[in-house]
C-alpha cells in the first residue's frame, strides 16, 4: 500500500538533485508532485520522466513564490508536503573578498526565498502537514571561503525550529534534513572543474568513516519518511544529519 495516496506535495527545485529524487520517491508512494525550478526546459523534462506536475518558478523571486502558490491553490487547493530544496552554494571566497552579488544570490535563495516560501504556503497547508528543510552539515561549520553559504543554512535551521514551534498546534511538523557530502552536480554549479572535483571527492571520502559518498536517493528516503504522518507524526523541529559518520 502506498504511504502517501491522496496527498499532494511541493518539491522546490525539483528538477535534478536530491529534488528530483524526493519527487521520484514521493510520486512511487502515490503522491502528487509539483516540481518547481528556474529553467523551464529543464523543469518540463524532468516532470514528464517523473510523472510530476511542472511549475516554473524562482525561489529568489517573491513575485514567483506569490503566484506558485495562489495558481497552486487555485488548482489544486491545500498542501500536504512541502519540501523547501532549492539551493546553491554561490561562489566559494573569504569573507575578505565577498561581492555583494554573490552574498544576496545565495542568501536569497538559500534563506529569504525558502522563509518566503514557507511564509505563503502555511495559510493552505493542511492541517497534519509536513514541511521538510533541505539543510546542511554546513550550518554548523566554519570552513574558510564558505562563509554566505554555511550562514545561510544556520538561519534556515534557526527558522525551522520556530516554524516547528508556531505550527504545533495545527500538527503541522516541520524538519531539517542536513546532508553531508552527498554525489549531486551541485558543487560543478559552484563553478569547479572535473579535476577539482574529483580531487573534492577522493578528500572527501578518506574523512568519512563509512568511506563513501552519500547518494540524493538516500535522502529522498527520509523525506519521504518525514512526510509519512504514520512514521514521522512525533517529530518536529528536528534535524536529520546524514553524513554517513563524518561529524563523528
Amino acid at each position: 500500500m502506498n504511504k502517501l495516496n491522496n496527498k499532494l506535495a511541493i518539491v522546490t527545485g525539483g528538477n535534478s538533485g536530491i529534488g528530483y529524487a524526493a519527487a521520484k520517491k514521493l510520486i512511487a508512494e502515490g503522491a502528487r508532485v509539483i516540481i518547481t525550478g528556474r529553467r523551464k526546459e529543464a523543469v518540463e523534462k524532468a516532470a514528464e520522466e517523473l510523472g510530476a506536475i511542472p511549475f516554473i518558478a524562482d525561489q529568489s523571486d517573491l513575485g514567483d513564490i506569490d503566484f506558485l502558490k495562489n495558481e497552486v491553490e487555485k488548482q489544486f487547493g491545500k498542501v500536504d508536503i512541502l519540501f523547501i530544496n532549492a539551493g546553491i552554494t554561490g561562489g566559494l571566497t573569504s569573507i575578505e573578498n565577498m561581492s555583494v552579488q554573490n552574498f544576496d544570490e545565495v542568501m536569497n535563495i538559500n534563506f529569504r526565498g525558502a522563509y518566503f516560501t514557507l511564509n505563503k504556503f502555511i495559510p493552505i497547508l493542511n492541517d497534519s502537514a509536513s514541511v521538510v528543510f533541505l539543510s546542511s552539515i554546513v550550518a554548523s561549520t566554519y570552513k574558510p571561503n564558505s562563509s554566505v553559504y554555511q550562514a545561510s543554512k544556520a538561519a534556515l535551521n534557526s527558522i525551522a525550529k520556530t516554524a516547528a514551534a508556531e505550527l504545533a498546534p495545527r500538527k503541522i511538523r516541520v524538519n531539517m534534513i542536513s546532508p553531508g557530502p552527498i554525489k549531486t552536480n551541485i558543487m560543478s554549479k559552484a563553478g569547479l572543474d572535473e579535476e577539482t572535483l574529483k580531487g573534492l571527492d577522493d578528500y572527501l571520502i578518506s574523512q568519512i568513516p563509512l568511506k563513501k559518498m552519500g547518494t540524493a536517493e538516500e535522502v529522498a528516503q527520509l523525506v519521504v519518511h518525514l512526510s509519512d504522518d504514520a512514521a514521522s507524526g512525533f517529530i518536529t523541529g528536528t534535524e536529520i544529519i546524514i553524513d554517513g559518520g563524518l561529524g563523528l
